[in-house]
Protein backbone atom coordinates (compact mmCIF):
# COMPACT_ATOMS: atom_id res chain seq x y z
CA UNK A 1 0.00 0.00 0.00
CA UNK A 2 2.79 2.57 0.76
CA UNK A 3 4.76 1.59 -2.33
CA UNK A 4 1.34 2.41 -4.20
CA UNK A 5 0.78 5.60 -2.67
CA UNK A 6 4.71 6.07 -3.13
CA UNK A 7 4.05 5.71 -7.02
CA UNK A 8 0.66 7.80 -7.31
CA UNK A 9 3.12 10.73 -5.79
CA UNK A 10 5.59 10.41 -8.30
CA UNK A 11 2.86 11.26 -11.01
CA UNK A 12 2.56 14.95 -9.64
CA UNK A 13 6.38 15.42 -10.48
CA UNK A 14 5.72 13.85 -14.17
CA UNK A 15 5.14 17.30 -16.59
CA UNK A 16 2.96 15.52 -19.26
CA UNK A 17 0.42 16.48 -21.87
CA UNK A 18 -2.21 14.25 -20.66
CA UNK A 19 -3.00 17.00 -17.88
CA UNK A 20 -4.10 20.04 -17.95
CA UNK A 21 -2.23 20.76 -14.92
CA UNK A 22 -0.27 18.70 -12.34
CA UNK A 23 -2.92 18.71 -9.25
CA UNK A 24 -5.61 17.55 -11.80
CA UNK A 25 -2.92 14.59 -12.71
CA UNK A 26 -2.38 13.98 -9.19
CA UNK A 27 -6.19 13.33 -8.31
CA UNK A 28 -7.01 11.46 -11.35
CA UNK A 29 -4.45 9.12 -9.97
CA UNK A 30 -5.98 8.76 -6.59
CA UNK A 31 -9.53 7.99 -7.93
CA UNK A 32 -8.71 5.52 -10.19
CA UNK A 33 -6.59 3.63 -7.16
CA UNK A 34 -9.75 4.05 -4.73
CA UNK A 35 -12.03 3.16 -7.68
CA UNK A 36 -13.57 -0.04 -7.62
CA UNK A 37 -12.08 -1.55 -10.94
CA UNK A 38 -13.18 -5.12 -12.17
CA UNK A 39 -10.09 -7.15 -14.01
CA UNK A 40 -11.41 -6.92 -17.26
CA UNK A 41 -11.37 -2.58 -16.08
CA UNK A 42 -8.15 -3.10 -15.50
CA UNK A 43 -7.19 -4.70 -18.85
CA UNK A 44 -8.79 -2.52 -20.85
CA UNK A 45 -6.84 0.45 -19.36
CA UNK A 46 -3.67 -1.39 -19.82
CA UNK A 47 -4.49 -2.01 -23.48
CA UNK A 48 -5.77 1.65 -23.93
CA UNK A 49 -5.41 4.23 -20.92
CA UNK A 50 -2.71 7.10 -20.33
CA UNK A 51 0.30 6.95 -18.16
CA UNK A 52 -1.68 7.76 -14.90
CA UNK A 53 -4.10 5.09 -15.94
CA UNK A 54 -1.53 2.54 -17.10
CA UNK A 55 0.34 2.88 -13.88
CA UNK A 56 -2.49 2.71 -11.63
CA UNK A 57 -3.69 -0.58 -13.96
CA UNK A 58 -0.57 -2.56 -13.46
CA UNK A 59 0.07 -1.99 -9.77
CA UNK A 60 -3.68 -2.83 -8.86
CA UNK A 61 -3.95 -6.38 -10.75
CA UNK A 62 -3.23 -8.63 -8.49
CA UNK A 63 -4.47 -12.21 -10.51
CA UNK A 64 -3.94 -13.19 -14.12
CA UNK A 65 -6.17 -15.78 -16.06
CA UNK A 66 -4.71 -16.21 -19.03
CA UNK A 67 -1.34 -16.31 -21.16
CA UNK A 68 -3.54 -13.39 -23.39
CA UNK A 69 -4.16 -11.45 -20.21
CA UNK A 70 0.15 -12.09 -19.45
CA UNK A 71 0.66 -10.60 -22.49
CA UNK A 72 -1.06 -7.59 -22.40
CA UNK A 73 0.77 -6.35 -19.03
CA UNK A 74 4.18 -7.02 -20.43
CA UNK A 75 3.50 -5.80 -23.94
CA UNK A 76 3.93 -2.06 -21.27
CA UNK A 77 7.53 -2.75 -20.29
CA UNK A 78 8.69 -1.29 -24.07
CA UNK A 79 7.69 1.59 -25.60
CA UNK A 80 6.15 3.16 -22.89
CA UNK A 81 6.47 5.87 -20.15
CA UNK A 82 9.05 5.31 -17.51
CA UNK A 83 6.64 5.23 -14.65
CA UNK A 84 4.23 2.71 -16.94
CA UNK A 85 7.57 0.59 -17.18
CA UNK A 86 8.78 0.15 -13.75
CA UNK A 87 5.21 -0.07 -12.60
CA UNK A 88 4.56 -3.13 -14.78
CA UNK A 89 8.09 -4.56 -13.97
CA UNK A 90 7.14 -4.70 -10.21
CA UNK A 91 3.75 -6.48 -10.84
CA UNK A 92 5.63 -9.08 -13.46
CA UNK A 93 8.13 -9.80 -10.47
CA UNK A 94 5.66 -10.09 -8.40
CA UNK A 95 3.56 -13.06 -9.83
CA UNK A 96 5.85 -14.71 -11.48
CA UNK A 97 6.64 -15.32 -7.88
CA UNK A 98 3.53 -17.32 -7.66
CA UNK A 99 3.63 -20.81 -9.18
CA UNK A 100 -0.05 -20.04 -10.27
CA UNK A 101 1.00 -17.64 -12.73
CA UNK A 102 4.73 -18.27 -13.85
CA UNK A 103 3.66 -20.66 -16.53
CA UNK A 104 1.60 -17.75 -18.02
CA UNK A 105 4.44 -16.17 -19.38
CA UNK A 106 5.75 -18.64 -21.31
CA UNK A 107 5.91 -17.45 -24.80
CA UNK A 108 8.30 -16.44 -27.25
CA UNK A 109 6.66 -13.14 -27.58
CA UNK A 110 6.91 -12.41 -23.85
CA UNK A 111 10.08 -13.74 -23.79
CA UNK A 112 11.01 -11.63 -26.74
CA UNK A 113 9.83 -8.44 -24.51
CA UNK A 114 11.93 -9.30 -21.43
CA UNK A 115 14.97 -8.98 -23.88
CA UNK A 116 14.37 -5.77 -24.06
CA UNK A 117 13.14 -5.11 -20.99
CA UNK A 118 16.86 -5.97 -19.46
CA UNK A 119 18.50 -3.20 -21.01
CA UNK A 120 16.02 -0.22 -20.19
CA UNK A 121 17.08 3.39 -19.33
CA UNK A 122 15.79 2.44 -15.80
CA UNK A 123 17.88 0.35 -13.40
CA UNK A 124 14.70 -0.78 -11.61
CA UNK A 125 13.29 -2.32 -14.45
CA UNK A 126 16.28 -3.59 -15.10
CA UNK A 127 16.79 -5.59 -11.88
CA UNK A 128 13.09 -6.51 -12.19
CA UNK A 129 13.04 -8.09 -14.54
CA UNK A 130 16.58 -10.18 -14.28
CA UNK A 131 14.71 -11.19 -10.89
CA UNK A 132 11.77 -12.55 -12.93
CA UNK A 133 13.97 -14.09 -15.66
CA UNK A 134 15.65 -16.31 -12.74
CA UNK A 135 12.54 -17.70 -11.82
CA UNK A 136 11.12 -18.29 -15.66
CA UNK A 137 14.66 -20.36 -15.97
CA UNK A 138 13.17 -23.27 -14.59
CA UNK A 139 10.65 -23.22 -17.62
CA UNK A 140 10.62 -25.85 -20.40
CA UNK A 141 12.34 -23.98 -23.50
CA UNK A 142 13.04 -20.31 -22.00
CA UNK A 143 16.41 -20.72 -22.00
CA UNK A 144 17.13 -22.58 -25.29
CA UNK A 145 15.05 -19.71 -26.88
CA UNK A 146 16.34 -16.75 -24.82
CA UNK A 147 19.94 -17.38 -24.55
CA UNK A 148 21.04 -17.21 -28.08
CA UNK A 149 19.08 -14.07 -28.42
CA UNK A 150 21.06 -12.30 -25.28
CA UNK A 151 23.83 -13.53 -26.69
CA UNK A 152 23.43 -11.75 -30.25
CA UNK A 153 22.60 -8.73 -28.18
CA UNK A 154 25.41 -8.88 -25.54
CA UNK A 155 28.13 -9.09 -28.70
CA UNK A 156 26.43 -6.56 -30.95
CA UNK A 157 26.65 -4.04 -27.53
CA UNK A 158 30.43 -5.38 -27.67
CA UNK A 159 31.22 -4.43 -30.74
CA UNK A 160 29.85 -1.06 -30.67
CA UNK A 161 31.32 -0.21 -27.11
CA UNK A 162 34.83 -1.93 -27.80
CA UNK A 163 34.85 1.37 -30.22
CA UNK A 164 34.29 4.15 -27.87
CA UNK A 165 36.81 6.67 -26.64
CA UNK A 166 35.74 6.74 -23.07
CA UNK A 167 37.12 10.02 -22.78
CA UNK A 168 34.68 12.07 -24.37
CA UNK A 169 31.83 11.44 -21.71
CA UNK A 170 29.01 11.13 -24.49
CA UNK A 171 25.54 10.38 -23.50
CA UNK A 172 25.94 7.77 -26.05
CA UNK A 173 28.86 5.58 -24.63
CA UNK A 174 27.28 6.26 -21.72
CA UNK A 175 24.45 4.20 -22.85
CA UNK A 176 25.43 1.52 -25.08
CA UNK A 177 27.98 0.94 -21.77
CA UNK A 178 24.88 0.43 -19.48
CA UNK A 179 22.68 -1.80 -21.83
CA UNK A 180 25.70 -4.28 -21.97
CA UNK A 181 26.90 -3.95 -18.45
CA UNK A 182 22.93 -5.30 -17.64
CA UNK A 183 23.07 -7.98 -20.14
CA UNK A 184 26.02 -9.15 -18.66
CA UNK A 185 24.21 -9.11 -15.64
CA UNK A 186 21.74 -11.78 -16.71
CA UNK A 187 24.07 -13.84 -18.35
CA UNK A 188 25.52 -14.27 -15.09
CA UNK A 189 22.19 -15.58 -13.90
CA UNK A 190 21.97 -18.26 -16.85
CA UNK A 191 26.01 -19.56 -17.51
CA UNK A 192 24.69 -22.85 -16.66
CA UNK A 193 22.47 -22.72 -20.04
CA UNK A 194 25.31 -21.10 -21.93
CA UNK A 195 27.94 -22.85 -23.83
CA UNK A 196 31.65 -22.21 -22.47
CA UNK A 197 33.06 -21.81 -25.55
CA UNK A 198 30.46 -19.13 -26.37
CA UNK A 199 30.99 -17.36 -22.72
CA UNK A 200 34.58 -17.38 -23.58
CA UNK A 201 33.88 -15.29 -26.83
CA UNK A 202 32.57 -12.86 -24.86
CA UNK A 203 34.75 -12.63 -21.87
CA UNK A 204 38.04 -12.38 -23.62
CA UNK A 205 36.68 -9.25 -24.81
CA UNK A 206 34.78 -7.49 -22.24
CA UNK A 207 37.90 -8.10 -19.70
CA UNK A 208 39.69 -5.29 -21.45
CA UNK A 209 37.09 -2.85 -22.16
CA UNK A 210 38.35 0.31 -20.56
CA UNK A 211 34.86 0.91 -18.54
CA UNK A 212 35.29 -0.77 -14.63
CA UNK A 213 31.73 -1.47 -14.33
CA UNK A 214 31.94 -3.64 -18.01
CA UNK A 215 35.47 -5.22 -15.91
CA UNK A 216 33.38 -6.12 -12.71
CA UNK A 217 30.73 -7.96 -14.39
CA UNK A 218 33.16 -9.79 -16.17
CA UNK A 219 34.53 -10.93 -12.77
CA UNK A 220 31.72 -11.34 -11.11
CA UNK A 221 30.65 -13.94 -14.07
CA UNK A 222 34.27 -15.68 -13.54
CA UNK A 223 34.02 -15.51 -9.66
CA UNK A 224 31.88 -18.99 -10.69
CA UNK A 225 35.00 -20.62 -11.20
CA UNK A 226 34.82 -22.41 -14.11
CA UNK A 227 36.32 -25.37 -15.02
CA UNK A 228 38.81 -23.75 -18.10
CA UNK A 229 42.51 -22.72 -18.14
CA UNK A 230 41.67 -19.35 -20.30
CA UNK A 231 39.12 -18.72 -17.99
CA UNK A 232 41.09 -18.82 -15.05
CA UNK A 233 43.69 -16.70 -16.35
CA UNK A 234 41.29 -13.91 -17.17
CA UNK A 235 39.84 -14.13 -13.33
CA UNK A 236 43.31 -14.20 -11.98
CA UNK A 237 44.19 -10.85 -14.29
CA UNK A 238 41.23 -9.47 -13.07
CA UNK A 239 41.85 -9.97 -9.51
CA UNK A 240 45.01 -7.59 -10.09
CA UNK A 241 42.78 -4.57 -11.83
CA UNK A 242 43.13 -1.07 -10.89
CA UNK A 243 39.62 -0.90 -9.79
CA UNK A 244 38.39 -2.06 -6.05
CA UNK A 245 35.48 -3.03 -7.38
CA UNK A 246 36.91 -5.26 -10.33
CA UNK A 247 39.52 -7.19 -7.96
CA UNK A 248 36.79 -8.06 -5.21
CA UNK A 249 35.87 -10.92 -6.88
Amino acid sequence: MLYYLYMINNLQNQNNFYYETLDENFNQAVSLFEKDLSQKDLLKLLSEGNIAQKQIAALRIDHLDSKEEALILIQNLVGQDGKIREAVSLKTLELAQKSAYIELFNSQEIYDILLQAIIDVNSNVCRNIISTIILLKTQQNFCEYFCPKLISLTNNLIEKVKEFDFQDGKYKVNKEVFKLYWCLETICELTDFINIETLKIILKQTQYINEYTIREKTAKILSKNFDDSELCQIRNKLKSDKNYYVRRF
